[in-house]
């Protein structure tokens, strides 16, 4: 790889780091082609991706932002899973991790300052995605006025019933 190749890869990583809500640092050392593209299929599916970056590069796209603790994540095979929330990745990543064991977890970067480990990775992917909170806060909003409706429904059809009960009851 020459210098131009390395510098178009540390401007693409810049960008990954920018623009991903989180990225998941794992190693992926013994996943046979068929099992990568497996989770590269999965990733793409949420509008995440997977990238196996060299760790001089990464650690140079994120130029010290991260500290030692930082560098520690990038050593080994290092694979990145990233996507435009913070979520979507971290999910697919650690659901991946548990149905196949070679695919190990070492931690993440959010927002290209915060250094998660391993356990703060599990736990992000454990909340809900943005589609679903605003599946949710949908649902939030509409049951006051679902409720206001059935309210203010109830007492004109109990009085409706009782009209009908007053016309049943001349008519026999």
């Amino acid at each position: 790889m020459d210098r131009a190749q390395k510098q178009e890869s540390i401007e693409s990583l810049k960008s990954v780091f920018a623009d991903a809500g989180a990225v998941v640092v794992t190693h992926y050392m013994g996943l046979t082609v068929a099992e990568m593209t497996d989770l590269r299929l999965r990733l793409r599916k949420e509008g995440a991706a997977i990238k196996v970056v060299k760790n001089t590069l990464a650690l140079k796209a994120l130029d010290g932002k991260l500290g030692e603790k930082g560098d520690t994540l990038f050593t080994g095979p290092v694979a990145i899973a990233y996507g435009p929330d913070a979520v979507s990745a971290a999910k697919i990543a650690v659901q991946f991790a548990k149905e196949n064991d070679k695919l190990k977890i070492v931690g993440g970067v959010l927002d290209q300052t915060n250094v998660l480990d391993e356990n703060a990775v599990r736990a992000l992917a454990t909340l809900p995605s943005l589609d679903e909170l605003r599946g949710k806060l949908i649902g939030l909003i509409q049951a006051p006025a679902t409720k206001i409706a059935g309210v203010l429904q109830a007492p004109a059809g109990q009085l409706a019933r009782v009209f009908n009960a007053y016309a049943t009851k001349d008519a026999a």
